[in-house]
């Protein structure tokens, strides 16, 4: 048992979390996808895995203690709906892990002070709260004293998709806190039951805990070539360039490497600079990396069953189900995963559900749509729906909240007729604003600078036609936009 020995009250005021949202999550597809990865996703409640991360912290860390990392284009998109309660850090192309958490510690250096920062992954379930809490506490602890601390998960099964860390059991009385031996790459099974048996094994969870001054001095000394990226930066910050600039500039420059690769596995067998711990962690962990281990931590029926959504199973047993609006029956059914969107259906043998992402690659490779977003697609406006989509026109339903406005646009290759079902939509097109009540209509030529937006309390819905010889949602140029998803006159996705 971890001792609480660290208040809510005497947590340090200097105390901040960083949490991970960049992943692509295709192995939880056809509800994931590449337009709104499993982070975003809603799984096994109301709250998307994202707001579970930042809830868990709390009382220890509110909200406002939160910087989301993640990419441009997620803060551009579908994403920004859920971004946005969050301080945001972007990141211009893909980096991994290791440069992720460089420029989080260079944004909380940016106040003059060294917090404890907390770096999570903002797609995994923990089921046992206050245990994680325990967990955290005694970590901020010993990253107060100056140590890089990891979290390791006791092995239940033989796993294979996981990556391990070995502890020196011959030096395990630091008040839970076990000194890191070796880190070990995802084994085979025979490896992996080794592993198990030994009992000095964990699983790498990815959460880690230490000062800013520590993970960036560990940067220094065991990924140098990070290292001189993050001089340049504090060179530009210093020469009055902000953050998001230098950023913008400098980020490709950083090598591409996880932080367990380019700083802990060389930490570990370091014998100078920071120790690095490791806190044995019993609490409900999960990378929710299959529809296999959504079930497993999803709520079941006497019969084993897990149904989400407008679903009636009858002599079936083990099965997970999750659906919408359309009815889902199921008969004689066992050991099954079946998923239901409007555009797609996955199902898979309980057991085989990490193929999925095979689906995936052949989606890609055939140039299918399907893995890239849904049919309904949020915007911070409201959302819209595609409900036909054929060469030369696509039928959207679009949904604007009380208060919602579009960015004021036009497009090269289509117009758009618009014809209002309910609500009051406000409509500019070129000088001309009017207000259209349901069942009247406008049209909206090629090129006209045109905005549909929301002024009363009511929501907005249009049934909106396009035609044209391209109907890409890249064909769109924002002149203003009150969500400040793009400069002025550059081209975006829709909406």
């Amino acid at each position: 048992m971890i001792e609480n020995s660290l208040t809510a009250a005497s947590m340090p005021d200097s105390l901040r979390a960083v949490i991970l949202a960049g992943g692509s999550g295709t192995r939880l597809w056809p509800l994931s996808r590449q337009a709104l990865p499993k982070q975003f996703v809603s799984l096994f409640s109301n709250r998307t895995l994202l707001e579970e991360t930042v809830a868990r912290l709390a009382p220890i860390l509110q909200p406002t203690d939160v910087t989301i990392v993640t990419s441009e284009a997620a803060a551009k998109g579908e994403p920004m709906v859920h971004l946005s309660p969050y301080a945001q850090l972007l990141e211009p192309c893909a980096r991994n892990t290791a440069p992720a958490i460089a420029i989080a510690a260079l944004k909380l250096q940016q106040a003059g002070r060294d917090p404890v920062m907390v770096v999570l992954p903002s797609d995994h379930m923990i089921t046992d709260v206050p245990g994680f809490q325990r967990a955290l506490r005694l970590a901020i602890t010993k990253a107060e004293a100056g140590h890089l601390v990891t979290f390791g998960i006791k092995p239940i099964r033989p796993e294979t998709g996981y990556g391990y860390i070995q502890c020196d059991r011959g030096n395990n009385a630091s008040n839970n806190a076990l000194p890191v031996a070796r880190f070990k790459e995802k084994p085979d099974l025979e490896t992996a039951k080794q592993f198990l048996d030994d009992g000095s094994y964990y699983w790498n969870s990815g959460m880690f805990v230490w000062r800013v001054s520590t993970i960036l001095a560990a940067i220094r000394q065991h990924l140098p070539a990070l290292h001189e990226v993050i001089v340049a930066m504090q060179a530009d910050l210093a020469a009055g360039v902000s953050l998001e600039n230098t950023i913008k500039a400098r980020f490709a420059e950083a090598p591409s490497i996880s932080i367990d690769h380019g700083v802990l596995e060389p930490a570990s067998q370091a014998t100078t600079g920071a120790k690095l711990l490791l806190i044995p962690a019993d609490i409900g962990w999960s990378d929710v990396g299959s529809w296999d281990s959504v079930q497993d931590l999803s709520d079941k029926d006497t019969d084993g069953n897990t149904l989400r959504g407008n679903v009636i199973a009858h002599d079936s047993h083990n099965i997970q189900v999750q659906g919408g609006k359309r009815l889902i029956a199921a008969v004689g059914l066992e050991d099954l995963s079946i998923i239901d969107t409007p555009d797609a259906l996955l199902v898979t043998k309980r057991g085989e559900s990490q193929g999925v992402r095979h689906i995936v690659e052949a989606l890609q490779k055939r140039a299918g749509t399907e893995h890239i977003e849904h049919l309904t697609v949020q915007r911070p406006w409201g959302s819209f729906t595609v409900l036909e989509d054929k060469p030369g026109f696509k039928i959207k339903r679009i949904e604007v909240n009380p208060g919602g406005r579009l960015s004021l646009q036009s497009h090269e290759h289509r117009s758009e007729h618009w014809i209002v079902v309910s609500g009051v939509a406000t409509v500019t097109c070129g000088e001309r604003v009017t207000d259209l009540e349901p069942n009247e209509s406008t049209f909206i030529p090629k090129g006209a600078k045109h905005r549909l937006e929301n002024r009363r309390g009511e929501m907005v819905a249009i049934i909106e036609v396009q035609v044209g010889g391209y109907l890409g949602e890249d064909d769109i140029k924002r002149y203003n936009d009150q969500y400040g998803r793009v400069p002025t006159g550059q081209t975006t996705p829709a909406g």
